[in-house]
């Protein structure tokens, strides 16, 4: 065997060459391990180690998430994933009607779309025009296209987007977002969004009051709510049956793709609730004596030079209010056009002295008590006095007597406080209460006034020489009119209401359930009252001692009941003193006197006092009591009413 080889024939040692003249190699013991390989054994580095050991750790953590993930986290996970792809979309409530007694529409809702525009898409719809747009004379740059777009939206919308308008808004590339038209008819805008993918129609509702001022004060206005979808009641009857009138919006979640709400998966449509419409609601107004109550206010108005003016019309029986008016009404249409102060109805939320209208409840007290009757003959001093009052009459006189029809009829304040102080104070405030003063009517309008009628405890020396004259006290024209409207109504005050039903939108009928009346006085009681009250319209042609102040008020062929009044302002400039220049002028009457349909009342606000139409409201009451009977069609009187004595020789 040779020397070299081992006892297997494997060579013991591989021959090294040996290298003439160079340095003797060196032993295998001396030479340093190659990096990465294992230096001997059990002698790894530590950084083999750590290294190991973090990628142990990382498979660790990652097995411990994917157990979070896939156990703990499930449902979580699911849940997020679902909202980022689910969108809940809302299917708006039509806002319901608002009609007059006749079915007549006051206002109602229709459903528009409100456009808008991200201006930075609009350069990438331009990107995408066809090339066929490249062979014509029209262009293709940027302003070319933008141009197109806006006359189109016109040629589509009309005057409601003019294109100068549109086209400042699609240009201006430093915003992304832009409305271009609110309240457009879907049918018209919908041409729009399916030519341009960078507009965007939203839904929303456009309220609408199609006789404008007619009954505004009343019905008031209701304005979009984007953040509700869903039109609200400002003022007005829009805002008190806000909740009647509003409805509630439908939902419906669906699955949508690539962040764009309005592209909806098909099949992925769940959970919808239908909107359910709000109620509508019938009024007891009338709108064609709405409408004529106002003109005719109006008109007065102006003739008088009067700041402002009311007038109520009321079904005597029922005191359910046919018309409602004040001056100067605002178009709900055109809102953002008035200011807040014109927006008000003060025939329920502004009172004032009432002058003599006021005397009626003297002359209904002194009849109840059995103090006096229409004949009997009050003697009348030129002045009364009364703590440190001394009140005196409107025109001047000396010793006089007047039948107590005479004292009503011809508005002596001398002669109603003689018998006012007969029927006594606490008798007088309970009639007060009776007949509605000092208290809200109820009639469901927003603002109402309760007026003020100063607490009996409260009374000093003069004020029972104030009350009966109509002044130191204050009523709302509404409180006015439902006084004689116990008068008309044989001594049963029924409060006034405005509200006759509100229909479900199952169609259900609710009617609104009526007030509970008051006795006032005696059927007997109220119907000598009235009987007496026409003396107001009275007017002899052969004595002038024995006219009423009101019988510029008279309608031939009717008998007619009522009360005029004059009532000074209160002037802080004298310092609790009443003015001598300005003046609330009232006017309450019944039509007809013999069988009561109608009970009207009257207030002008500051008029020119001393000229003929500043200085008395009959004319007025005259004009829309003529408009009324032939509009109700109610039959001439069988009998004109008696001429009385007033004032004896």
């Amino acid at each position: 065997m040779p020397a070299n080889r081992t006892a297997g024939g494997r060579p013991a040692t591989r021959p090294r060459p040996v290298v003439r003249g160079g340095p003797a190699p060196r032993p295998a013991s001396a030479r340093k391990p190659r990096r990465g390989a294992p230096a001997g054994v059990g002698n790894h580095p530590k950084r083999i180690v750590l290294s190991r050991l973090l990628m142990v750790a990382v498979l660790v953590v990652a097995a411990v998430r994917l157990v979070q993930v896939q156990g703990v986290q499930a449902d979580e996970l699911s849940a997020l994933a679902e909202q980022q792809r689910a969108t809940l979309t809302v299917q708006q409530a039509l806002r319901g009607q608002i009609v007059d007694r006749n079915g007549t529409q006051l206002a109602f809702s229709v459903e528009t779309r409100s456009l808008s525009i991200n201006p930075k898409w609009v350069k990438d719809d331009w990107a995408k025009e066809p090339d066929v747009y490249k062979n014509l004379k029209l262009g293709t740059s940027y302003e070319d296209y933008t141009q197109r777009l806006a006359e189109f939206i016109h040629a589509q919308l009309g005057d409601q987007a003019k294109t100068a308008d549109l086209l400042a808004k699609i240009r201006d590339v430093g915003t992304t977002y832009q409305l271009l038209v609110r309240d457009a008819d879907p049918v018209k805008t919908k041409p729009i969004t399916e030519k341009y993918a960078s507009i965007t129609a939203s839904a929303r509702q456009q309220r609408v009051y199609p006789d404008g001022t007619v009954a505004s004060n009343v019905v008031g206005y209701a304005n979009w709510r984007e953040d509700a979808k869903t039109p609200q009641g400002l003022i007005g009857l829009e805002n008190s049956l806000d909740d009647t009138l509003k409805g509630t919006n439908g939902t419906t979640l669906v699955d949508t793709a690539n962040g764009n709400n309005d592209l909806v998966l098909p099949g992925t449509i769940r959970d919808s609730k239908p909107a359910v419409p709000g109620s509508n609601v019938q009024l007891t107004l009338d709108a064609d004596v709405q409408y004529q109550a106002q003109k005719m206010l109006d008109a007065y108005k102006t003739a008088s030079g009067a700041a402002d003016g009311s007038m109520v019309v009321m079904d005597a029986k029922t005191g359910e209010v046919y018309a409602l008016a004040v001056t100067d009404s605002f178009n709900p249409n055109n809102y953002g056009d008035y200011k807040l102060d014109q927006l008000g109805n003060a025939a329920v939320s502004t009172p004032y002295e009432p002058g003599s209208v006021n005397k009626v409840v003297t002359a209904a007290g002194a009849i109840e008590y059995g103090i006096e009757q229409p004949d009997s003959v009050i003697d009348v001093a030129p002045s009364f006095k009364m703590a440190d009052r001394t009140v005196t009459d409107a025109w001047g006189h000396g010793d006089v007597q007047m039948t107590f029809a005479g004292v009503i009829g011809k508005s002596s304040n001398i002669g109603t406080l003689e018998v006012a102080q007969k029927i006594g104070a606490d008798r007088y405030v309970d009639l007060l209460t009776k007949f509605g003063l000092g208290q809200k009517t109820g009639i469901g309008l927003p603002g109402e006034s309760p007026g003020l009628v100063p607490p009996r405890s409260q009374w000093s020396g003069s004020t029972f020489a104030n009350l009966p004259i109509g002044q130191g006290l204050s009523m709302t024209l509404l409180q006015m009119a439902g006084m004689y409207q116990a008068i008309a109504n044989d001594g049963l005050r029924v409060p006034p209401r405005i509200i006759k039903s509100v229909t479900k939108p199952d169609g259900t009928v609710v009617p609104e359930a009526k007030p509970d009346p008051v006795r006032v006085v005696s059927p007997q009681t109220a119907k000598t009252v009235r009987d007496m009250m026409r003396a107001v319209m009275q007017k002899d042609p052969k004595d002038s001692l024995q006219n009423g102040t009101g019988y510029p008020a008279a309608i031939p062929g009717y008998q007619l009941s009522g009360k005029t009044g004059t009532a000074q302002q209160p002037d802080p400039a004298l310092g609790g003193g009443y003015s001598q220049t300005k003046y609330w002028i009232t006017f309450a009457g019944i039509l007809p006197a013999d069988n009561p349909r109608l009970v009207v009342g009257i207030m002008l606000d500051k008029p020119k006092y001393g000229t003929q139409l500043g200085s008395s409201a009959a004319p007025l009451f005259h004009q829309i009591g003529t408009y009324l009977v032939q509009h109700f069609q109610i039959p001439m009187s069988p009998t004109a009413s008696p001429v009385v004595t007033l004032q004896l020789p």
